[in-house]
């Protein structure tokens, strides 16, 4: 497959990877970059990245792989300035590995990196121990059936109106949620595959998951 007319990009950072969801065959058709120490995950899965950028604060880069070298002073992190290039390279479809745990405050980063995808016209996904995040905007979108676990829907920046929760324990149908009250935390599946819209304003999607990959989104009209 030529991996330069690929829509989706792979991108694995230096964060914590305990109880990352299973990446299955998501890496087959996709680009897959290695954003500094994110190459030693790739490593032990058996996976060559095809590229490698970072400040070289991590790891080095490994042989035969085409390589961007970033300086260690920047404004963008080593995820930032990969989720940069993957866009650059036509991909809209962007999932970040290794970018939670550790520090906050990069947690917090690759959470408004999300954001920065979907300002650009892309859908981004956010993986953690056993869950992920996406950020919803003008859309709807429908998340496999699960017995057990948590979905949580929080207001980003600003008040994000017309959100309908479906197929979860807790729905609410054309309503408002504020960043200054966590209404939309700790709902639960319920054995039947959740639908959450959000008509105008920017959520963060938090769910459980055990596998990457993507949601079944619709845009609205």
């Amino acid at each position: 497959m030529d991996k330069n007319n690929t829509s989706r990009s792979l991108i694995f950072g230096a964060g914590d990877y305990t109880g990352m969801p299973q990446i299955g065959s998501l890496a087959s058709n996709s680009l897959v970059i290695a954003a500094d120490g994110g190459y030693k995950y790739l490593d032990s899965l058996g996976i060559a990245p095809d590229i490698y950028i970072g400040d070289y604060d991590s790891s080095e880069c490994p042989e035969g792989v085409d390589a961007v070298r970033l300086p260690v002073e920047k404004d963008d992190t080593d995820m930032l300035a990969a989720v940069r290039l993957a866009l650059g390279r036509g991909c809209r479809e962007i999932h970040m590995f290794g970018g939670t745990g550790g520090r906050l405050d990069h947690t917090l980063a690759n959470i408004q990196t999300l954001h920065f995808v979907t300002g650009r016209g892309g859908c981004g996904y956010l993986y953690g121990s056993g869950c992920a995040m996406t950020v919803l905007s003008g859309e709807t979108v429908r998340i496999p059936s699960r017995k057990s676990g948590d979905v949580s829907l929080f207001a980003l920046d600003s008040t994000v109106h017309g959100v309908t929760i479906r197929g979860l324990k807790y729905t609410l149908e054309d309503g408002d949620i504020t960043p200054d009250f966590p209404i939309g935390v700790s709902n639960s599946y319920i054995g039947k595959r959740a639908e959450i819209t959000v008509k105008q304003g920017c959520a963060l999607l938090y769910f459980d998951c055990d596998t990457a990959l993507p949601l079944e989104r619709q845009r609205l009209l």
